[in-house]
């Protein structure tokens, strides 16, 4: 017998045999995961066994189901806004004296140069006739010192003072005929009399307030703006403006400014805009809504909000088909009111269940009891 042979037979056997122990464990675990996959499977046909069971067993839910048809959907901005007056311009006395007239009523519609009150005028007016009287000798003094320095009398010193004279009096002359005229005070802009403040008999002093006149055939209309709004607000011009106290009334407005720097706290950008007011029903002080469209989608598929269900960081929607309620995961976007869009998922003709559908499981049989196109046919 060949040793060597003997000793190679030897050697195999022994390799062999101490390769056993790891091929009996590589053996346990491919009959461990073959189990665990036959109970796997096993465990799913039972629970869609039950699950088909359990459906079949639960009567049909009622729902209400919206027949999808792309509509217009705006992201929209809804902002509190005060009215302002276009103009508030407060009147104060440039002169001091008695009120003797009164030609204005508090509420009154005034026109630009119109009368409001007069004051007692007859210390401006004597404070006139002295100086002009003065400014008419100094005049003719003047005359008579052009004719001696013409014939060489006097010296040019003496006429060049008869010159000085006889203009300071004529500019105090002048500045009587203003103090004059400022005793009756007229209207310097068309508007509504806020405020009246002067009263017959009351003496007023330089600087006392006498009215306060309202422009308001157009106001203004101020909104703090975001800071991450500005970028988009700066584009705008026009802007839809609802006043709350006439009834929730909307007007068209314009924008005439927007602030480069926040003007509170809060870091609000001021934004104003021109409304014209021909009625002048919108008032100073009214309260209202600014609403901004940042964009708009024409064609867009949506649905009420409560209809779309969130699971983590997953949405779906129910959609009915042959009877059965079907899962559809979505993809959301811009949001208006309550309609949300669904820019995936969805599609034209597709039935989404928008009532009944936080009791309905995949599969689950449903009766429609109605079926609308549009949302707001809900509410009606």
């Amino acid at each position: 017998m060949d040793i060597n042979s003997t000793t190679s037979k030897d050697k195999l056997f022994r390799r062999i045999w101490g390769m056993l122990p790891a091929l009996f464990l590589v053996l346990i675990i491919i009959v461990i995961v073959a189990m665990f996959s036959r109970i796997k499977g096993e465990s799913e046909r039972i629970k869609a066994e039950k699950l088909a069971a359990f459906n079949k067993e639960r009567p049909p839910v009622n729902v209400v189901v919206l027949d999808i048809i792309p509509m217009l959907i705006r992201d929209r901005l809804n902002l509190p806004s005060q009215v302002e007056p276009w103009v508030e311009l407060k009147i104060l006395a440039e002169v001091s004296g008695k009120v003797i007239k009164l030609s204005a009523d508090e509420g009154a519609y005034v026109r630009k140069g119109d009368i409001i009150a007069v004051l007692d005028s007859q210390d401006y007016e004597n404070e006139l006739a002295s100086i002009r009287s003065e400014y008419d000798l100094a005049r003719k003094n003047l005359s008579r010192s052009k004719d001696l320095f013409e014939e060489e009398l006097i010296a040019k010193a003496i006429l060049d003072k008869e010159q000085s004279i006889v203009d300071s009096l004529s500019a105090s002359m002048k500045n009587a005929e203003l103090r004059l005229q400022r005793c009756t005070i007229n209207a310097p802009i068309s508007g509504i009399i806020n405020r009246l403040d002067a009263k017959e008999g009351l003496n007023l002093n330089v600087q006392d307030p006498i009215a306060v006149i309202l422009d308001i055939s157009r106001v203004k209309i101020s909104a703090g703006i975001p800071e991450s709004d500005v970028d988009e607000i700066r584009k705008l011009t026009q802007f839809d403006v609802t006043i709350d106290a006439l009834g929730s009334k909307t007007v068209k407005g314009q924008k005439i400014f927007l602030s480069k720097s926040p003007e509170s706290f809060a870091h609000l950008y001021k934004l104003e805009i021109e409304v014209q007011n021909p009625d002048s029903a919108i008032l100073p002080g009214m309260f209202g809504r600014v609403s901004i469209v940042k964009k708009e989608v024409k064609d867009s598929v949506s649905v009420p909000l409560y209809s779309v269900i969130s699971r983590g960081n997953e949405q779906f929607v129910f959609v009915e088909k042959d009877g059965k309620a079907h899962v559809r995961m979505v993809e959301t976007g811009i949001l208006e009111g309550w309609r949300i869009q669904i820019s995936r998922g969805l599609k034209r003709g597709d039935r989404v269940v928008v009532v009944g559908h936080r009791s309905l499981d995949e599969g689950q049989k449903i009766n429609v009891v109605r079926s609308i196109s549009d949302p707001e046919d809900l509410f009606k």
